[in-house]
């Protein structure tokens, strides 16, 4: 048994699936997010789009270096749409709250300013001391959507090219470095990276029915610094930092390729639960992805493999290692989608490509020792 499950957690979510088999899965069973017909308006000619998704432990590293540096601003990285916050009051004052809720309407209007338009229209903050340790924040977004406008990657197919959109750097609408991390598998980069004295301060921020053994069995502390180098410049951040940086948002690139290129785009998959994995879950069954040119994975991915020892497949099947969002495409328009994103300051490259098989197949042989298959 794998750390990560030992935790109580898992990567690919089995028995959360195996839960919600028998729910309808919408218009387009292969589509990132679950689509409907268009209950709102009653016209069926659009769609109605919903998709949920939460922080994650990811506030637990916020409570942690918030306690150990009073910085609150830290809670501005976990800010959601339309947010459910639910909290034990005893340890989240109203001034963590009030960080949370103005980072969400900062993010809102930051993404306004570059033409992108999100109404936040509330929420609920739950008091819930009973339920929750510390604080859960999470999240449901809806909008409407032209049906002769949607992406559902059934047009996914062999002879397409991934390209890879990079989760770290600094995007021209970012305001600091982004390690890359986003928001997935951060229960076990949290108790794989920090040392056992916050197991000792903060009882409250693990499970304490967990065994010892995996409960906080790193090497770092939170304002530790590390030092790394991007593009050959020489970089510093904190242990801290690197674990809480914001999970990037591609929507300014998004909207510029549907807007203007939106017939290049075969399937769009964001490399979040399951990391390199997701993609299983959404190509087509007749059809193998080949990964062969992935990002070389940042260094808070190497930190989390060197003091975890996690295998290379575990590591990629958890993590995005760098490669946060794939644009399924023709070989063609690839240079295209890649120069759109570069523009906003995001990485992008040729990642891999699709082939025909007898059944669905994953392989990813670049950047790990040994050809990993799914």
């Amino acid at each position: 048994m794998s750390l990560y499950s030992k935790r109580g957690v898992s990567a690919q979510k089995e028995e959360v699936h195996a839960a919600t088999k028998s729910l309808d899965k919408g218009l387009y069973p292969k589509a990132f997010c679950k689509i409907y017909p268009d209950v709102l308006c009653g016209d069926d000619q659009w769609v109605n789009v919903m998709h949920a998704d939460g922080a994650g432990t990811k506030s637990i590293l916020a409570y942690l270096y918030w306690k150990e540096t009073g910085d609150v601003s830290v809670w501005k990285g976990i800010a959601l749409f339309s947010s459910t916050i639910d909290r034990n009051k005893n340890v989240i004052p109203a001034e963590v709250l009030e960080a949370v809720i103005t980072g969400t309407q900062e993010f809102f209007d930051k993404m306004k300013s570059i033409g992108v338009n999100i109404t936040y229209m509330g929420g609920e903050t739950a008091d819930v001391g009973d339920v929750v340790r510390t604080i859960a924040v999470n999240g449901t977004m809806t909008s409407r959507w032209p049906k002769s406008k949607l992406i559902t990657n059934e047009k996914i197919k062999p002879g397409n090219v991934i390209v890879g959109l990079a989760g770290f750097g600094k995007a021209d609408y970012e305001d600091t470095y982004n390690s890359g991390i986003a928001s997935n598998g951060l229960t076990s980069a949290r108790h794989d990276m920090l040392e056992k004295f916050y197991a000792g301060n903060y009882r409250e921020s693990f499970d304490n029915s967990l065994d010892d053994s995996v409960v906080y069995i790193g090497p770092h502390r939170l304002r530790e610094n590390v030092q790394y180098s991007l593009r050959n410049e020489q970089l510093s951040s904190t242990v801290g930092e690197l674990l809480l940086s914001p999970t990037r948002t591609f929507a300014p690139i998004l909207k510029e390729l549907l807007e203007d290129h939106f017939e290049k785009i075969n399937g769009l998959i964001h490399c979040s639960g399951g990391g390199q994995t997701k993609c299983l879950k959404y190509i087509p069954d007749n059809v193998r992805i080949i990964k062969d040119n992935l990002f070389e994975p940042p260094v808070i991915f190497k930190l989390i493999q060197q003091a975890s020892k996690s295998d290379d497949k575990e590591m990629y099947q958890v993590f995005n290692m760098g490669t946060r969002l794939e644009i399924y495409t023709n070989e063609k328009d690839a240079t295209t989608i890649i120069s759109i994103a570069k523009k906003f300051g995001v990485d992008a490259q040729v990642t891999g490509r699709v082939e025909e098989a007898q059944k669905q197949e994953l392989i990813i042989s670049n950047t790990v020792k040994d050809k990993l298959v799914f």
